[in-house]
């Protein structure tokens, strides 16, 4: 079998190096668990399976190599970062296969999220000699004000499914950089990327220790040990808001700094005056980028009377055109959801729509075909107690509501419990940027649908999260301040 007719997928997998990544070395555990492909529903290959044990090696493995990580010479660290951002590069191909593999993505999406995914290892590699602290004198006149900046400690690390790579770089890169040492737990789902990023990680000559990986089907038994170190500095989460509290909860008995990226319920807003076709073009990135498997999609579309009917028309062609099927083929625009359970509640929610009285204007059910596939749909006239406005479908259904004015879109919009990412179109700028302004969330793309960048502070408000990833704030959320008096 191969991907594209170039990649061979037996080579793609004996790729990834086999057993939990502790201490620098690939350590096995006797046990092991599948990794499904969700274009067949077949299992794809078993990785080695890490219990408490394991996790416990992996924190003392950090510990110990944390003071030499925090003392190594800032332009050190960088260039290791920049040698990982080259390998992965040079490997981008076998990376994206195995996010295709595991995840069910396009393989051209696939390859745009290593080209992403590495750029936090290079952005952060520069950012690393850029950690500044400041000498002031006091407002007395009498003393200096001296403050500098130093690595939080040990960080445990968990990234989802969706973004196999580039939720692990966005943590990893940014820890390293400040001098952290880090364990990082990938999902059960899709552990074969972040293991084959262990491998360039090692052949860039990490010294061992600095970064550990444990892979497991049993999360609570991994990281129980893990949070209650009394060693351990730092948690860092992207998942469900749902898994983010009870973390939270455990990050509390030891006074954890925590960043959370959780859930979303992105709202994408169609202004009065907007270009439709811009919007539309917009639209089809901002659902169904990833297979609709992302936390920033947009959720719920409020587009104004004036122009829903001209919007909903050339949204349903454009998604008409959308080519299902396995990442790994060509053509496929649109691959599988990444299990059984996803798809069930992606097919509860719509169908929970239809019964409520929205019109189903096209797609609307499971594809009848092996592995995980819902057809990707647009649903007009959604009533306003349907779940899937109040939920986050993490699939490739578009729920279209019609709003009278820019208030009621507003108001509609920032009805939720999350703040993660929202969408305006509209070509007055001023009009727009009045929106904007409202809108609760902490993230909002202005006439595009995608605003993802390693430059830029990625978070929410609200439920959404805490702390920013990406740009100069990302490499704060891994350093303490601390203050000097000093009287000369």
């Amino acid at each position: 079998m191969t991907i594209a007719a170039e990649v061979n997928v037996d080579q793609v997998l004996a790729a990834v190096p086999s057993g939990q990544f502790i201490a620098g070395e690939f350590v096995p555990t006797g046990r092991s668990f599948p990794v499904l492909n969700p274009a067949t529903g077949e299992v794809l290959t078993e990785v080695s399976d890490a219990g408490p044990d394991q996790a416990r090696a992996a924190m003392d493995a950090a510990c110990a190599a944390g003071p030499d990580w925090a003392a190594t010479d800032p332009r050190t660290r960088a260039e290791l970062l920049r040698r990982v951002f080259d390998l992965v590069t040079e490997r981008q191909h076998t990376f994206a296969a195995l996010m295709t593999l595991e995840m069910g993505k396009p393989l051209a999406e696939a390859l745009g999220e290593v080209a992403y995914g590495a750029e936090f290892l290079r952005w952060f590699s520069e950012e690393a000699c850029r950690i500044e602290g400041r000498w002031s004198t006091a407002p007395s006149g009498g003393n200096r004000i001296v403050t500098m900046k130093q690595p939080v400690g040990p960080v445990y690390a968990i990234t989802p499914w969706n973004f196999p790579l580039a939720m692990g770089t966005r943590k990893i890169g940014p820890a390293l950089a400040a001098g952290c040492t880090v364990v990082i737990k990938p999902a059960s789902a899709t552990p074969l990327t972040m293991l084959y990023l262990m491998q360039a990680f090692a052949d860039a000559g990490l010294p061992a220790g600095v970064l550990n990986c444990v892979v497991s089907s049993r999360s609570r038994e991994v990281s129980e040990p893990i949070l209650a170190d009394p060693r351990l500095r730092k948690l860092t989460f992207t998942g469900s808001t749902e898994v983010g509290r009870s973390l939270l909860v455990q990050a509390s008995n030891n006074v954890l700094r925590t960043s959370m990226e959780l859930g979303g319920n992105a709202p994408f807003l169609v202004l009065g005056d907007a270009d439709v076709d811009a919007a539309v073009k917009g639209a089809m990135v901002a659902k169904f980028r990833n297979n609709g498997e992302a936390c920033t999609a947009a959720n719920r579309f409020y587009v104004h009377r004036d122009v829903v009917e001209q919007f909903t028309r050339k949204l349903v062609a454009a998604t008409e055109q959308l080519v299902p099927g396995p990442g790994i083929e060509e053509g496929t625009t649109l691959g599988p959801l990444v299990d059984q359970a996803t798809l069930d509640k992606v097919a509860e929610l719509t169908d929970d729509a239809v019964a409520k009285g929205a019109r189903t204007l096209t797609g609307g059910a499971r594809l009848d075909r092996p592995g995980f596939f819902f057809a990707p749909t647009v649903l007009g006239d959604v009533p306003r107690d349907a779940r899937l406005l109040t939920e986050e479908i993490f699939g490739p259904v578009a729920p279209i509501v019609v709003v009278d004015d820019d208030d009621e879109a507003v108001a509609l919009a920032n009805d939720t419990e999350f703040g993660l990412m929202a969408y305006v179109y509209g070509r007055d700028i001023g009009r727009a940027m009045r929106v904007v302004e409202r809108l609760e969330s902490g993230m909002v793309g202005l006439n595009t649908g995608l605003v993802s960048n390693p430059a830029a502070p990625f978070g929410g408000v609200k439920q959404s999260g805490l702390g920013r990833e990406g740009s100069h704030e990302g490499l704060e959320e891994y350093l303490e301040t601390k203050y000097v008096g000093l009287t000369l």
